[in-house]
């Protein structure tokens, strides 16, 4: 068995929660719009056609923030696609994902579906093969009252009242080669400064995200960051980061650390923001938006034959996600947590059947992803400011991250509340017993905890099977001194008051 402890005091804050750290993503990518939040013909959608038992798990998943439409998609979008009667929508093909859109799904209904799931929407635009001219044309019709013809379009179409949409990404991973439109540093940051000054001319309250860097392993990395928000520093509130990781050549112990790259890229790009403030002389602090992150096993996206035929809503990146995933998605909604100071917006990538917490049949059931937990625990029990908590815990050897610790954990605390733990338990050979001086709480009991765990680390839920996989009462726990065992590859929920 392995030990390890660690010290709550509600005197060493970081920052109060963000709820936008528990954003989410839909993009037009294989089934996550058609089959996923939106089938007409299934026996739970509503007068809109879209699926109760959908809105009902990303109710329960505790999302804030949608981001839409993309992501690859956005950068060949022309968004008025998407507006007016549906059978005069014009077909067109998706060259991000290989597929054929069909345009039910525009702006409108994704905006009436975050009405229905309670979200706020973060909306991108197509940088790629348009430009500030199509950004003010969607911004006027989504934010202006009425009275020109595209907000009276909009009117037209039902929507009285204007979207009102705060956050908005200045396009999508513009350093990626891979993108349509993808541009230098230099030429993506004049026009995402030009497209944000004309923006703010139109509604200035808007909060604004540059395109950083697609991964903290593109060659252009830093480089990237620092040239962008020399162009926008002054226009822009947020700098994107978008992570994935998967388990590589059966290195699971590695796999478990995959957090600790996401340290280093959200510290990196901190350095690298606050350097460019310093050099413009600014007191302005830009923020980040980690608004793609989760685990992707991309290799294999990458080994796939697209499809041929351009289909619609084929069926595209459907990771089936087993414990050790949900163990190490855990590990970075704690590093998330953890940098609240700066990361004040995140979005999980993506919401549904895409590399998704949620899964659907056509015309059949959903059900509950090994990640879907650790997400809905957060989002529901992480409250009022994170606490600086540094673990006493041993640690293992990685080939990718070096000495790592066994144990990863955060905690947030509500005053004259309660105060919640979130915990990770990295070995793969032993439990690690945790002792918990709450001293500084007065006399804090723990009253629940919790934990994700299964002998078996590749288990996963199916729609035979949804809850194999769930959050389970855990009995061992002691009170004096405050002590819960944490088995092997373990996602853990502590509460106490």
């Amino acid at each position: 068995m392995h030990t390890a402890h660690l010290t709550i005091d509600p005197a060493f804050k970081i920052a109060p929660v963000s709820r936008r750290t528990f954003g989410t993503f839909v993009e037009h990518l294989g089934r996550c719009v058609y089959t996923g939040i939106y089938e007409p013909g299934h026996p739970t959608a509503d007068e809109d056609g879209f699926r109760r038992d959908v809105l009902h798990l990303a109710r329960e998943l505790g999302i804030s923030t949608v981001r839409y439409p993309g992501g690859n998609f956005v950068s060949g979008y022309r968004w008025e696609d998407g507006i007016g009667p549906r059978e005069q929508r014009p077909r067109r093909l998706n060259l991000a994902w290989h597929s054929t859109e069909t345009n039910e799904v525009g702006v409108d209904e994704f905006l009436r579906w975050c009405t229905k799931a309670e979200v706020e929407p973060m909306m991108a635009v197509n940088l790629g093969t348009r430009g500030i001219e199509a950004a003010l044309d969607l911004l006027e019709y989504c934010n202006h009252p009425s009275g020109t013809t595209l907000s009276d379009r909009r009117v037209a179409g039902g929507a009285k009242s204007p979207y009102d949409i705060r956050m908005w990404c200045l396009g999508n991973e513009m350093d990626g080669p891979w993108q349509t439109g993808h541009k230098t540093a230099r030429e993506y940051g004049r026009l995402a400064a030009e497209t944000a000054r004309a923006m703010r001319a139109l509604d200035p309250g808007l909060e604004l995200i540059a395109c950083g860097s697609s991964s903290s392993s593109m060659p252009t990395f830093g480089s990237w960051e620092a040239t962008v928000l020399q162009e926008t520093y002054d226009l822009v509130d947020y700098i994107s980061c978008h992570a994935y990781y998967e388990e590589k050549d059966g290195d699971l112990a590695g796999f478990l650390a995959c957090a600790t790259d996401m340290e280093h890229f959200i510290s990196s790009v901190t350095a690298t923001a606050d350097h460019i403030g310093a050099t413009l002389k600014s007191r302005k602090k830009i923020n980040i938006s980690f608004d793609e992150w989760n685990i992707w096993y991309l290799s294999r996206h990458q080994s796939a034959t697209p499809p041929r035929d351009w289909p619609t809503a084929p069926r595209l990146l459907e990771d089936h996600y087993h414990l050790a995933d949900a163990v190490a998605f855990g590990g970075l909604l704690i590093t998330l947590l953890r940098h609240s100071d700066r990361v004040t917006a995140a979005c999980l990538a993506q919401l549904v059947n895409v590399i998704a917490p949620i899964m659907t049949e056509p015309g059949g059931p959903s059900w509950r992803q090994t990640t879907f937990h650790p997400f809905a625990q957060t989002s529901r029990l992480a409250a009022g400011d994170v606490l600086r908590i540094e673990p006493v815990s041993p640690t293992y050897e990685t080939a990718d991250h070096g000495d790592v610790p066994l144990l990863h954990a955060v905690a947030t605390h509500t005053e004259g509340e309660a105060t919640t733990l979130f915990a990770i338990n990295r070995a793969t050979d032993a439990p690690l017993s945790l002792q918990i001086d709450a001293r500084a709480l007065g006399g804090a009991r723990i009253v629940q905890c919790t934990t994700l765990t299964d002998p078996d680390v590749y288990a996963r839920n199916t729609a035979d099977a949804p809850d194999r996989i769930a959050p389970r009462l855990n009995p061992d726990i002691q009170h004096d001194p405050l002590t819960v065992l944490l088995p092997p590859v373990s996602w853990n929920v502590i509460q106490l008051a």
